[in-house]
C-alpha cells in the first residue's frame, strides 16, 4: 500500500509544480497576484503581447491587473521544484540495460542500490524504505550495477563472499564446507585487497611504460621534425646549386656555340674571298675568243694595235689546294669529355649523399634493457700474438694502451705490423654481447673481424673497417663513424658515456653498437651476412686506452 501512495504522491507533485503555459516543471518560478505560478520567461512573453492594451491577465483564471505587476522569483517554490527534479531523476524508469527495482510493480523504475543480504535491487524510494526497516542492523548494500546475479552462487543460491585460491574462483559459505573444505580460502574482501595491491603495482608499471613511450614519442617527433627541416634545407640548397650549375652549363654551351660560329665565320669569309679571286681570274683567262678572232682578221693595222693588249698573258697566281673539309671533331671530343667528367662528378656526388649523419630507429622488442643484453655476455681477452708493437697489454690482457715504444714482442705471423691494432683470442658465434671502455682524445676503433684479415703491410686490407673482412665503429672526442669496406657513415657524437656495448647475432647477421649508461642507446646497427667466425678487434690511436669491461659492473 505504501508503494502505491509513494508513486501517487510523486505524480501529484509533478502536476502541482508544472507551468500551465509550457507544461513542464517550473523554471525560475514566479507567483502573480491571483496566486497562480508560472515560469518567469513564460509569463513575461505572455504579458509582453498585452503591452499595447495596458491590461494584463492571468492565463488560467483571466483575472486582470493594471498596471503590469512586478515579477519576483518565488524562492521557496524554486527549492521545492529542484527537490522534485532530483526525486524524479532518481525515480526514473528502467531502460534497456538498466538494473530494475525488484519491489516496483507494473512499470519498474531504475535500481540505484542492491542489498547483498536481501539479494534485491531497489529504486531510490524503495531503497529508503529498505533502510528505514533495517535501522537496528544495517544490511550490506552496493551500487546497482546489473550484476547481482553474478554475485550469487548458482549451486546454493547464496552470496559469493569467499575466494578459493586453489581454484581461483569465488564461492559461497556452503561451498567452503563442501567441495572446497580442504582448499586455501580467504574472504573475497581480503583477496580483493591483495589483488588490488597487484593492480596498483601494475598501474604503476603501466604508467611508467607510458611515460617512457611518451618520452620516446617526443624524441622521435623531434627527430622527425628536425629531419624534415634538414631535408627541406638540403632540397632547397640542392635546387639552388643545380640551378647555378645549369646556368653555368648553359653559359658554357653559349660560349662553345659562339666559338664555333666565330670560327665558321672566319674560315668561310676567307674561302669566299678566294672564291671571288678565282672567279676574276677565270674571267681574265677567258680572252681566247678575242685572240682567235684576231688571228682571222685581215686588217693588219687592227691586228697590230690589239696585239699589244691581248698577247700578254695574265699574271700567274699561286694555286689553291683544298686538302680536306673543315672539321669540328676536336670540339666534339672536348664536349664529350666534359660530359663524361660531369657524369662522373654527379655520380660521385650522388653516392656521397648517402654517407651523411643519421639516426637509426630500431623497432625490435627482443632486447631493450641492459639486463636483457647481459644474458648473452661473453668473457674476452686480448691476444698478445696479434698486438702491434706499440700497444702495451696489461691487467691480464684486458687493457690495451698506445705507448709509442717498441714492446719487443716476439715475431709471430698473426701480429699486425702496419697499424696499432689487436684481436681477441676468443671468437664470437650465436648471440654475444661485450662492453668496452675507452679514453684518449685520438680515440679508438671498436671492431669485429674475420681471422683471415691481412696482418702485414700498410694497405687498406690490414685496417679494420677498410675492407670486406671487418666492421668498425670509430670513436673520438671529435667524431663518430661506422666503417666497412672503405665506406664511411658519419654518426652523431656522444659525450655522456665512454662505455660501448657491442651485440652480435651471428646467425641473423646483426651487429649493433650501444652507448651504455643508465639506459641502452643505439649508436648504429647493421644487418648483413657473416660467412666466417667473428673476432672482436680494436684499433688504439696515439695516447688512447681501451679496456674490456666486466659487463656486470656499471
Amino acid at each position: 500500500m505504501w508503494r502505491n501512495m509513494t508513486e501517487a504522491s510523486i505524480s501529484l507533485g509533478e502536476d502541482q509544480f508544472s507551468c500551465p503555459i509550457c507544461q513542464d516543471l517550473l523554471k525560475d518560478p514566479v507567483t502573480i497576484p491571483c496566486g497562480h505560478s508560472y515560469c518567469m520567461n513564460c509569463i513575461t512573453d505572455c504579458w509582453n503581447k498585452d503591452d499595447q492594451k495596458g491590461v494584463y491577465s492571468c492565463p488560467q483564471c483571466r483575472q486582470t491587473f493594471t498596471p503590469r505587476p512586478a515579477l519576483n522569483k518565488n524562492v521557496m517554490l524554486d527549492e521545492m521544484v529542484e527537490k522534485l527534479k532530483k526525486t524524479r531523476s532518481a525515480l526514473s524508469y528502467a531502460g534497456p540495460g538498466d538494473e530494475e527495482c525488484d519491489v516496483c510493480t507494473g512499470r519498474k523504475r531504475k535500481a540505484v542500490k542492491s542489498c547483498l543480504m536481501c539479494l534485491e535491487s531497489y529504486c531510490q524510494t524503495h531503497f529508503e524504505c529498505h533502510e528505514e526497516s533495517h535501522t537496528r542492523k544495517r544490511h550490506k548494500v552496493t551500487d546497482a550495477t546489473g550484476r547481482i546475479q553474478e554475485m550469487i552462487c548458482s549451486k546454493h543460491d547464496r552470496l559469493l563472499e569467499v575466494f578459493c585460491r586453489s581454484d581461483q574462483k569465488c564461492i559461497c559459505l556452503i561451498c567452503v564446507m563442501d567441495e572446497h573444505k580442504t582448499h586455501d580460502t580467504v574472504s573475497a574482501e581480503a583477496e580483493r585487497t591483495e589483488k588490488q595491491k597487484q593492480v596498483g603495482e601494475t598501474v604503476i608499471i603501466i604508467q611508467k611504460k607510458i611515460q617512457e613511450r611518451q618520452t620516446e614519442l617526443q624524441k622521435l617527433s623531434e627527430f622527425v621534425q628536425t629531419h624534415k627541416s634538414s631535408a627541406q634545407a638540403a632540397v632547397e640548397d640542392s635546387e639552388r646549386i643545380f640551378t647555378e650549375l645549369i646556368h653555368c652549363i648553359e653559359k658554357s654551351q653559349s660560349e662553345v656555340i659562339q666559338m664555333i660560329r666565330d670560327r665558321e665565320k672566319a674560315e668561310v669569309s676567307q674561302a669566299e674571298g678566294l672564291l671571288k679571286q678565282l672567279e676574276q681570274e677565270i674571267d681574265d683567262l677567258r680572252r681566247d675568243a678575242e685572240l682567235k678572232q684576231l688571228l682571222h682578221t685581215e686588217n693588219h693595222i687592227h691586228f697590230l694595235e690589239r696585239f699589244q693588249s691581248l698577247s700578254v698573258p695574265p699574271a700567274a697566281r699561286d694555286n689553291i689546294n683544298v686538302t680536306s673539309l673543315l672539321s669540328y671533331d676536336d670540339v666534339d671530343e672536348s664536349v664529350s669529355m666534359l660530359r663524361e667528367k660531369l657524369e662522373d662528378l654527379c655520380k660521385e656526388a650522388t653516392e656521397n649523399i648517402y654517407v651523411i649523419p643519421h639516426m637509426e630507429i630500431v623497432t625490435t622488442s627482443e632486447l631493450r634493457t641492459r639486463d636483457e643484453f647481459l644474458q648473452y655476455s661473453c668473457q674476452l681477452t686480448l691476444d698478445p700474438n696479434t698486438a702491434h708493437k706499440y700497444l702495451c697489454l696489461t691487467e691480464g690482457n684486458r687493457v690495451a694502451t698506445f705507448i709509442g715504444a717498441d714492446q719487443q714482442y716476439p715475431v709471430h705471423p698473426d701480429r699486425f705490423h702496419g697499424f696499432s691494432q689487436v684481436l681477441c683470442r676468443e671468437s664470437v658465434c650465436g648471440r654475444c654481447y661485450w662492453e668496452v671502455e675507452w679514453s684518449g682524445m685520438a680515440g679508438v676503433g671498436i671492431s669485429v673481424s674475420y681471422k683471415s684479415i691481412s696482418r702485414k703491410g700498410g694497405g687498406f686490407e690490414c685496417v679494420f673497417g677498410f675492407n670486406n673482412q671487418s666492421w668498425r665503429l670509430s670513436c673520438s672526442d671529435s667524431r663518430c663513424a661506422f666503417r666497412h669496406n672503405q665506406k664511411t657513415i658519419k654518426l652523431p657524437i656522444f659525450y655522456s658515456s665512454s662505455r660501448i656495448g657491442v651485440y652480435v647475432d651471428h646467425r641473423a647477421g646483426i651487429l649493433s653498437f650501444y652507448r651504455v649508461s643508465d639506459t641502452m642507446t643505439l649508436i648504429h646497427r647493421i644487418q648483413t651476412t657473416f660467412t666466417q667466425p667473428l673476432y672482436p678487434g680494436f684499433g688504439i690511436n696515439f695516447g688512447s686506452t681501451l679496456k674490456l669491461s666486466s659487463a656486470e659492473i656499471l
